[in-house]
């Protein structure tokens, strides 16, 4: 899953797909039984900045039809008031929905603007593990005391539901959380199976010719 937040990200990939993300775009692609894709990332007015983050799937789920999701950012679902702003690229904050549904690990993502001593307050699955990346500015995560949390930062969450964030100066941060799927992972060059024994075979595969099907 790729979000750009500044410069242009062009990819191209062996079905034949192509396109070119601007800022505030989202690809969320499955790679599944086989793709083979390229990405370059080019500044736009000096400025390159995005995130790019691996969802493993199961593995009844792995040699599954590869598939993309777009995102437009004119296009994403969006809440605001006084408080805040905040981009649902999956899950649902209020009344804004993202438009990735029935995903394996029921994915939360958002984009969240949160304004100086305001609060963002969320109920997260208790079955979830989630994460914040501080992307900028200044806050407090939940009621117990921690050590300072300014700018490019990530901060792992504990299990738990209410997620209770404060800005103490405006910032803006993601949230992210999935339901782990509890399987052995297997990683080997860019791909990332169960066991050794099927990273050798895509490995090989690929040398074949018979890596995309």
């Amino acid at each position: 899953m790729t979000y750009m937040l500044a410069g242009d990200f062009e990819h191209k990939d062996s079905t034949g797909g192509e396109g070119k993300m601007t800022a505030g775009d989202v690809q969320w692609m499955k790679t599944g039984s086989g793709i083979i894709h390229s990405e370059m990332p080019a500044m736009k007015e000096g400025k390159l900045h995005g995130f790019q983050l691996w969802i493993n799937m199961p593995a009844k789920l792995k040699m599954s039809k590869p598939e993309y999701i777009y995102i437009d950012a004119d296009k994403m679902s969006v809440h605001k008031d006084n408080d805040k702003k905040v981009k649902v690229i999956a899950g649902k904050f209020e009344k804004a929905e993202g438009p990735v549904k029935g995903h394996n690990v029921e994915p939360v993502y958002f984009d969240v603007e949160l304004n100086k001593d305001k609060n963002f307050n969320y109920l997260l699955p208790s079955t979830h593990n989630s994460f914040i990346y501080l992307i900028d500015g200044e806050i407090e995560i939940g009621e117990q005391k921690h050590d300072d949390v300014k700018d490019s930062t990530l901060i792992l969450l504990t299990r738990g539901e209410n997620l209770q964030v404060k800005a103490r100066s405006k910032a803006k941060f993601l949230v992210i959380s999935g339901k782990p799927i509890n399987e052995e992972i297997a990683r080997g060059g860019p791909f990332v199976m169960n066991t050794k024994a099927e990273i050798l075979q895509a490995v090989q595969d690929y040398h074949n010719g018979t890596f995309v099907k």
